[in-house]
């Protein structure tokens, strides 16, 4: 690789010069500008951001642990960490843990002997890690969890009420008429699966039936899954609505009725997590409660900066937002 010390020489300027043109432009004559640019160009000069972050005493990077990158909610999530770190001219290193809590423990090792500026996650375990973020913290590395409670801890959170969204699912489905109503979904070691069921449950009640049918991931073919054994069932005992934990697998279960010719929702009413965009282009429009997923990251990465830029003078904060409920044709 070319070096500045050679730019400088081809150019016939100084490499404080070229220092100059590369990160002060402004302060370097327009005909000297063009000279050390031809040579930047014909030496093929690339600058060396990880000597210039050593330099500057910081990294320009943060870095991302997301849950499932196979799901569709977190790429969007994702698109609101980079619109806020764009505008910070940071860079995000993003990892997926695909649920996987091993695999996590390593990249948060990584991240610690590479040092990003701050690191956004989404615990497979939201007290599983602890030690570890807090190891992370303890080095100067602030961490904010997205899509993650911070009920245990006092670092910053941003979150969705997941309990709020599955009674909002409870109370559309009783609304419609729904007194069986069963819930796909799991791992129940995962917050998010066991609030959205628990709200449900609280609002069913004694209202009605809850039916749990406990999957080991969410997916499209866990999904499926779901949808054979609702189907297996007599009609007699069969749910005539189902909540899912999230849209793949509403979107799994109504791949299954379909093909079995039972028809929805008037055989079987679905209603979905997340509301994903593949959500309102399924065969039969699916219902789902709607994440706001860009603002959760957008707000998850302003406040990791906020934490970086402000160090001792800053003040946790979890922020919750609220869901709301997209009614379409697979519950009407």
């Amino acid at each position: 690789m070319s070096s500045i010390k050679e730019v400088a020489r081809l150019a016939g300027v100084s490499v404080g010069t070229v220092s100059n043109v590369l990160n002060r432009p402004e302060m370097v004559a327009a005909d000297t500008r063009l000279r050390v640019r031809a040579a930047i160009a014909r030496l093929g000069y690339v600058r060396n951001g990880s000597a210039r972050q050593l330099r500057a005493g910081r990294s320009r990077t943060i870095g991302v642990v997301a849950l499932d990158l196979a799901n569709p909610f977190f790429i969007d999530v994702l698109r609101g960490v980079e619109t806020a770190a764009q505008h910070a001219g940071l860079t995000v290193m993003v990892f997926n843990s695909n649920k996987d809590a091993d695999r996590e423990a390593a990249l948060l090792e990584t991240f610690e002997e590479q040092r990003p500026l701050g690191v956004l996650i989404t615990p497979v375990n939201d007290l599983g890690e602890e030690e570890r973020l807090s190891r992370l913290v303890s080095r100067g590395i602030p961490v904010v969890r997205f899509d993650s409670s911070a009920r245990h801890h006092h670092g910053c959170a941003v979150a969705v009420d997941d309990m709020l969204g599955g009674r909002m699912g409870g109370r559309h489905l009783l609304e419609r008429g729904h007194r069986h109503i069963a819930f796909a979904g799991g791992p129940f070691t995962v917050r998010q699966v066991r609030e959205r069921h628990d709200g449900l449950a609280a609002v069913l009640g004694r209202a009605g039936k809850l039916t749990v049918i406990p999957l080991p991931d969410l997916t499209v073919a866990t999904g499926r899954a779901a949808g054979q054994e609702i189907a297996a069932l007599p009609p007699a005992e069969r749910p005539t609505a189902v909540f899912c934990a999230n849209d793949l697998v509403a979107i799994g279960v109504l791949q299954e009725m379909t093909q079995r010719g039972l028809r929805v929702p008037g055989d079987l009413a679905i209603l979905g997590y997340d509301d994903i965009d593949f959500a309102a282009a399924a065969a039969v429009p699916l219902s789902s409660i709607r994440q706001p997923r860009e603002q959760l990251g957008h707000t998850a990465a302003l406040m990791l900066l906020e934490e970086a830029n402000e160090s001792a003078a800053h003040e946790h904060r979890q922020v919750i937002f609220q869901p709301d409920l997209v009614e379409r044709a697979s519950t009407r």
